[in-house]
């Protein structure tokens, strides 16, 4: 769990399908309500990544209209919006992109639909008459999926970005119309040498997040 980051730059290196599917294992043992493993993955591998990354990126940056099957945040307020810009900083001060660069904030934005280099993605997505409830128990499988990755020395990063064109996603990997994208994993080897992997975000105080009551 320390050692997990947000790789947003990887090696062409692909992970073997015997550590791919080891990772899925492990995730496949993830809690979920009564049981009903909601999650299902689609994973790219080779061609098949260069093809979709293609497809997200040019809708990306053609300014395709946002299709997410999800509400996005309607805002980041107080302590949320304080971490975000936190987060971000860090990203673009790593980068040397400078204080108030829209544009260099827009192209590194589209790096999320290039998958950062990656070599795989995976794309989580849940059945709709689960609602809510189905796309947590999803959220809880993303975690796993991360964690099992990292300790076979394998980095993700997760990609809400990838939902944001989920009836493009549903059209590329032939979902039925019931399924809803939760969101992407990118993952492979990381970049090490990569100025965008060389930073780490901070995580709040557990007083912060958490309230004792009782004894």
């Amino acid at each position: 769990m320390a050692a997990r980051f947000s790789c947003r730059s990887f090696r062409p290196k692909p992970v073997p399908r015997a550590i791919i599917e080891r990772i899925l294992k492990t995730a496949q043992m993830t809690a979920s309500w009564c049981n009903s493993q909601p999650w299902r993955v689609e994973i790219t591998s080779g061609a098949a990544t260069q093809r979709f990354r293609e497809l997200m990126y040019e809708a990306a940056s053609s300014g395709k209209p946002s299709s997410g099957d999800f509400p996005f945040p309607r805002e980041y307020t107080g302590v949320y919006l304080a971490r975000r810009r936190e987060s971000g900083f860090q990203l673009y001060n790593a980068l040397g992109i400078e204080r108030g660069d829209k544009a260099g904030y827009a192209k590194q934005a589209l790096e999320n639909y290039n998958l950062f280099g990656a070599p795989h993605v995976a794309i989580i997505h849940t059945d709709e008459a689960l609602g809510t409830y189905g796309a947590i128990d999803c959220g809880g499988y993303v975690t796993s999926f991360m964690l099992a990755a990292q300790a076979l020395g394998v980095a993700t990063v997760p990609q809400a970005a990838l939902a944001f064109h989920s009836d493009l996603v549903r059209q590329h990997f032939s979902l039925g119309d019931d399924r809803r994208v939760v969101c992407g994993i990118s993952f492979g080897y990381p970049d090490r040498e990569h100025k965008a992997n060389s930073y780490r975000t901070n995580r709040a105080d557990i007083a912060d997040a958490v309230r004792f009551v009782g004894d």
